[in-house]
């Protein structure tokens, strides 16, 4: 097998493309649905975590769906990439999830004790994880925009 040394390869692959366009389109709706809701365009949803939908679902799912569309879900590369989305999918959804209602609980502390005595008040991000829901809604998003980017990508 002959492997080609030029790393600009990987932006003429589909792969790159379709996990890309899933993660943007994944924020964009973030974003779409904050400005609805307070009436202003906050880019910080661009790079943030949490929310509907996952945009780490989305960028997973469309990599391994481009890739199984691609090279074939049978392949040892495609087997990775599932595994690769369910450990990301999971960790969204039940690890970061936990530290998300963690970080909840010790911002209350917090300002429990804050009001009857005089400290420091610093809050800890609470929006890390994702519902079910959210990674499902991911997850649908990262395979329909793979196949689309796959569908309309030149074939050479």
């Amino acid at each position: 097998m002959i492997v080609d040394p030029n790393p600009f390869r990987l932006l003429t692959m589909p792969w790159l493309w379709s996990s890309f366009a899933a993660w943007t389109v994944a924020q964009t709706v973030k974003m779409t649905t904050g400005l609805i809701k307070t009436g202003k365009i906050d880019f910080r949803y661009l790079l943030s975590t949490g929310g509907m939908p996952s945009a780490h679902s989305a960028m997973v799912c469309g990599l391994c769906t481009s890739i199984g569309l691609t090279e074939g879900f049978d392949t040892p590369i495609a087997m990775l990439a599932s595994g690769f989305a369910a450990i990301t999918m999971f960790d969204a959804a039940v690890v970061r999830r936990a530290a998300g209602i963690q970080a909840s609980i010790l911002n209350q502390m917090i300002e429990e004790l804050f009001k009857h005595h005089k400290l420091s008040q610093t809050r800890l991000k609470e929006l890390l994880g994702h519902t079910r829901n959210e990674v499902f809604a991911g997850m649908a998003v990262g395979i329909a925009i793979s196949f689309a980017v796959v569908h309309l990508w030149p074939k050479g």
